[in-house]
């Protein structure tokens, strides 16, 4: 396949990803009968559709265990190297990221398969890493989960053995805290020069100075108030300044219909009448801050799992969507996201009826 340029380097303003197509609900925690099933044809029926207009990126998450609930939710998913170069050989322009969890991913390996993807696609992989999270699904692997800010610091060192896989003609040794490793070499070396572009997702202050040496994108979660922004506004100003652009991407959830009162209306359905508390209480007590909240901010908070993890709501007719999405950009938003309780058929209105106002916002060429 002959090179291409990766999508995420065009020159629109607001890029456009897919998140957790590879996975059942895909970030909803919902038990309606519709919801996402992951289906593999369902899959590259979606992929080839977000291909053909022109979103830039499919972005999978990586689950091995799930969150438990009356659906067992996210317990079904697609591992992500194999994910990623399936989609790349269906697909012609847009990126596929691989999503990566350090202590369980050795670095040799995790070069060699993303290499293969970037071949696969002529310069389309991206790669996600993340640093560790859920000791539940670590315990598959036999593995536990290290202190936090630890955990980065070995992401650190296995981001630069992958880099120097990437780079080296010649066979090398590595003796570092975390890996001991006797001639090294990697071949072929990636499409994309120095290496494919690096995402990651970071909250905390050792995670954002790991997005600082690492990652072209970094993905961050607003908070029901946009609590999540300055700090992550701050990060890409110093990248930028030094040099080193940084996209900040957010994850939303979107309900869109003909009326705004339909979309809220299917939102209370799913997210409400119909979520999976047991899975929602799981997630939420692995992921909430330790804050004093009262009952209203409660059952927002709630809602919001059950949504989509938490995610920014994207919820109403395609007038107020664009509009929500002119304010997200407008505060520093270089990308967002898109999850929906159902892809493939909720996916094709969006197309239709969006992406149209958004060009003519000024957000999509």
């Amino acid at each position: 396949m002959p090179q291409l340029a990766n999508a995420l380097h065009n020159a629109n303003k607001l890029k456009l990803g897919l998140f957790s197509l590879n996975a059942d609900g895909g970030i909803a925690i919902t038990k309606v009968p519709e919801r996402w099933r992951a289906d593999w044809a369902d899959i590259a029926e979606v992929a080839q559709m977000a291909d053909r207009a022109g979103f830039e990126f499919i972005l999978p998450i990586a689950r091995w265990k799930g969150f438990g609930g009356e659906l067992d939710v996210r317990t079904l998913c697609y591992e992500t190297f194999t994910f990623a170069a399936a989609l790349s050989a269906m697909t012609e322009q847009i990126t596929i990221f691989s999503t990566v969890h350090v202590p369980v991913v050795h670095p040799v390996f995790a070069a060699k398969a993303l290499v293969t993807v970037d071949h696969v696609s002529g310069g389309r992989a991206g790669l996600n890493i993340v640093a560790g999270w859920n000791q539940g699904e670590f315990d598959m692997f036999g593995h536990a989960l290290a202190e936090h800010d630890r955990r980065y610091e070995q992401g650190l060192e296995w981001f630069e053995v992958m880099n120097r896989i990437f780079t080296s003609t010649e066979r090398f040794d590595h003796d570092g805290e975390f890996y001991k490793l006797t001639g090294v070499i990697g071949k072929p070396q990636p499409v994309q020069r120095p290496r494919p572009l690096t995402m990651s997702a970071a909250s905390s202050p050792a995670g954002r100075a790991f997005a600082m040496k690492t990652s072209d994108l970094l993905v961050t979660v607003l908070g029901v108030a946009g609590e999540g922004l300055p700090p992550v506004r701050a990060l890409a100003a110093q990248r930028n300044a030094e040099g080193r652009p940084l996209q900040i991407i957010t994850t939303t959830h979107v309900v869109c219909r003909e009326t705004d009162r339909e979309a809220e209306d299917y939102y209370q359905h799913y997210a409400v009448a119909n979520a999976d508390t047991e899975a929602v209480d799981y997630h939420m007590n692995m992921s909430r801050r330790n804050r004093q909240l009262d009952t209203n901010e409660i059952f927002n908070e709630r809602k919001r799992y059950a949504g989509g993890l938490s995610s920014h709501p994207l919820i109403g007719r395609p007038e107020k969507i664009v509009d929500e999405l002119l304010w997200l950009n407008a505060a520093g938003i270089d990308g967002v996201t898109l999850s929906f309780v159902n892809f493939r058929d909720e996916l094709p209105f969006f197309i239709e009826r969006v992406l149209p106002l958004l060009r003519q916002a000024g957000l999509r060429q």
